[in-house]
């Protein structure tokens, strides 16, 4: 998942679009990027082009007689990108920013973002969270009509179809390219006097809308606003295209696409969005507390405690201990100075991370038999390693509960799950993931709990769980004719 920010009419712009990231750091810790647009340039400010380095990049658009977009991106966490001197190189009222890591593209500083490109309707910079269906195949076909392309982000697809848009103006020619592209897209569009929010059709991840004073923002996450002491009025429908003004205190719809049916990835709710965040119109962290009371409603086991996985699993695990009438008790500590797993590239790492991540309190555990929430099992190697920590700690029984149904099917839409055959639910019984783990028992909550839950039927995709895509591609009847 990727974190995307945008503040117009501000003159702290960049330095808002840093805590704003900061507050979204958990979306994407391999790169950070912030983009701003100046109207005065400064005669040191006059280099045409981007100059790339193993430190990073800084870029600078320079078009005669219009205001520059300035840009600074770099590998690594929203703090140790953005030094004052970094912001210092970032003026103006209106910047966007992101957090990144990579679903389509790889983990290298070509592909961070915003993008920046000089076309002929004036400089633009792009930020983007989500993942194009039909990507590879309009750079296939741009490629061969001798369009060169700088990254392998699928994001530059948009850039170009902006860019090749018969539309004169970027507000047409933006309409144009989003109406030739599928899958999920929320996008921070910066120009020089504006920002175009937009979200794709079916509303596949979350983009809100807020104001700071004077200033409009808009973010990922309502997080973000909490951080900066902006309000949060609404989100961005599933379709629609809005223009944040330099010159105006409201947003202003741009254009709206029909919404065949919205599909928002309930695996925000589940794992990615931090708890404080009101996503898709619901405090994350009581969705979760109410994904552990369903799940506590369908379960009886006997036990003695409720133990989270920290920190995915602390709501849920909270919500169970509640309806179940079990103590809750934190008899894994997590230390918060180690990224989270899920999210890192490689496997060593992700193996490596469990033991340095969390270490049981064997005081709370020995002699306990213990409910063992969490939020998911992908592979299954984290849930073995916790479970074997617990029992050399003295864990008399660990019985693993999952606040999510199995997961069956990997994400086109911009979650970096594994290939199908790497999902230990594709091809394992419960009992069979059970036996694997070495847990004394294993349930996961029900589709039908996790709906309840949300209280929101089929407006969510859950085709990790279902294997039922909203947006059906090779990729997608490949994976059903697998089942």
């Amino acid at each position: 998942m990727c974190g995307v920010f945008g503040i117009t009419n501000h003159k702290d712009a960049a330095n808002l679009v840093y805590l704003g990231l900061y507050a979204m750091q958990h979306r994407g810790q391999e790169s950070a990027g912030i983009a701003s647009a100046s109207r005065d340039p400064t005669p040191s400010d006059t280099n045409i082009g981007e100059a790339v380095g193993s430190s990073g990049a800084s870029e600078m658009i320079i078009a005669p007689g219009t205001p520059q977009i300035h840009s600074e991106r770099e590998m690594g966490y929203v703090a140790d990108v953005f030094t004052h001197e970094r912001l210092r190189r970032l003026p103006g009222e209106i910047a966007i920013g992101h957090v990144r890591y990579s679903t389509a593209g790889g983990s290298m500083l070509c592909n961070a973002q915003p993008l920046v490109a000089s076309t002929n309707k004036g400089p633009i910079a792009i930020a983007h969270n989500g993942n194009l269906v039909n990507g590879a195949d309009i750079r296939r076909r741009l490629e061969e009509d001798g369009a060169l392309f700088n990254t392998m982000a699928d994001t530059e697809v948009i850039v170009h179809l902006i860019a090749r848009s018969r539309k004169r103006d970027i507000e047409g020619a933006l309409v144009d390219a989003l109406s030739q592209v599928k899958g999920a897209y929320s996008i921070a569009v910066l120009t020089p006097r504006r920002i175009y929010a937009a979200r794709d059709p079916f509303g596949f991840r979350p983009l809100v809308l807020g104001k700071l004073n004077g200033a409009l923002v808009v973010a990922s996450e309502t997080c973000a606003f909490d951080l900066i002491g902006a309000e949060t009025l609404r989100e961005i429908a599933p379709g629609e295209i809005v223009a944040l003004d330099c010159d105006s205190p409201e947003p202003r719809v741009v254009h709206r696409f029909a919404s065949p049916r919205q599909a928002r990835c309930v695996f925000e709710h589940v794992y990615f969005a931090r708890p404080d965040s009101v996503v898709f119109g619901r405090n994350v962290a009581e969705v979760r507390k109410q994904f552990g009371r369903e799940l506590a409603r369908e379960d009886a086991i006997e036990a003695d405690i409720v133990v989270p996985v920290p920190d995915s699993g602390v709501f849920a695990a909270l919500g169970y201990a509640q309806e179940s009438g079990l103590p809750f008790e934190y008899g894994l500590v997590r230390n918060h100075y180690v990224g989270r797993t899920f999210i890192e590239p490689k496997q060593s790492i992700r193996n490596f991370g469990v033991k340095v991540k969390l270490n049981p309190v064997r005081e709370i555990v020995a002699g306990k038999r213990i409910v063992l929430i969490d939020d998911s099992i992908v592979r299954g190697t984290t849930s073995k390693k916790i479970v074997a920590m617990l029992k050399q700690s003295g864990a008399k029984e660990v019985h693993m509960r999952v606040s999510s149904p199995p997961t069956q099917g990997p994400c086109y839409y911009g979650i970096d799950t594994p290939q199908r055959r790497d999902l230990i639910a594709s091809a394992n019984s419960i009992d069979e993931i059970r036996a694997y783990i070495e847990a004394d028992s294993l349930r996961y909550l029900s589709e039908e709990g996790l709906l309840r839950a949300t209280g929101e039927g089929s407006n969510f995709c859950m085709a990790c769980f279902t294997l039922e895509y909203p947006i059906v591609t090779r990729e997608t009847e490949a994976v059903a004719a697998a089942v």
